[in-house]
């Protein structure tokens, strides 16, 4: 397939580039700043997500877009309208003006991050976003929701968990998405011939998660790796207070 990748230079941008690439895939990495590694996609285009007309070219003959450009921090607030709101809407037209099929959504886990964790979160609790952040996620998955009911676009929203080489803290080996799985995710989510419009968690075989990992699977996505293997390391370092259910660290899902 050719994909467009927004946010391309970026850690999870690059990872998939790698992969997306090594499984075969023609990539087209979009991103403002320059990408340090030129040989995980077939042609890169330094624009910003903003700029409709760069991200329509970028986009033509694409048979799936993935777009994970964003801005994670929450303030200044007009960066987070400016990229992940403007930039998300860009997007989203662009696909719909370019004919595109599929398109893959980098939501998060701070959409729903002020849910209370009591159990293994579905992935239709509503929408509780933990941040500005957060609530830049839940307009990008509405906006999924749209372009997909009117357009007829295939949209797969993947609300990422921690990803990292390796989980470091006590949340991480609930919350943690490895590199491969990452790579997996996202290649069953371009790839699955069932996807209409889905809403997915995005975290490894986690023995401690807490996130619903059965609408990934429905799309294909097996991940293979689990935090568990870090723990002992991990909970032997780890502050009391990061241990204690009743910390109000630990009482909701995101948060952090």
């Amino acid at each position: 397939m050719r994909i467009l990748i927004t946010g391309a230079a970026g850690a999870i941008g690059s990872t998939t580039c790698r992969g997306l690439t090594g499984l075969g895939h023609t990539v087209v990495g979009l991103d403002l700043r320059p990408t340090d590694d030129a040989g995980s996609v077939a042609e890169f285009v330094r624009a910003d997500v903003g700029d409709s007309d760069a991200v329509a070219a970028a986009m033509r003959g694409a048979e799936a877009v993935v777009h994970l450009a964003a801005t994670l921090r929450s303030e200044p607030f007009a960066d987070v309208v400016e990229t992940n709101i403007v930039g998300t809407h860009t997007v989203f037209e662009a696909a719909r003006a370019e004919r595109v099929p599929r398109l893959v959504y980098a939501s998060s886990n701070h959409a729903v991050g002020l849910t209370p964790r009591t159990s293994v979160a579905a992935v239709d609790v509503p929408a509780r976003p933990d941040s500005l952040y957060g609530v830049s996620k839940v307009y990008g998955e509405a906006l999924a929701r749209l372009y997909h009911d009117r357009y007829g676009i295939a949209v797969a929203c993947l609300r990422i968990g921690t990803y990292r080489e390796r989980p470091s803290e006590v949340r991480h080996l609930s919350t943690w998405l490895s590199p491969g799985d990452l790579v997996r995710l996202v290649q069953a989510a371009v790839t699955s011939p069932s996807l209409g419009f889905a809403t997915v968690y995005g975290i490894s075989a986690n023995t401690r998660g807490w996130w619903d990992l059965a609408p990934g699977r429905e799309l294909g996505y097996e991940p293979r790796d689990d935090a568990e293997v870090y723990a002992e390391r991990i909970l032997a370092g780890a502050d009391p207070a990061e241990l204690d259910p009743g910390h109000p660290a630990n009482a909701t899902i995101g948060g952090r």
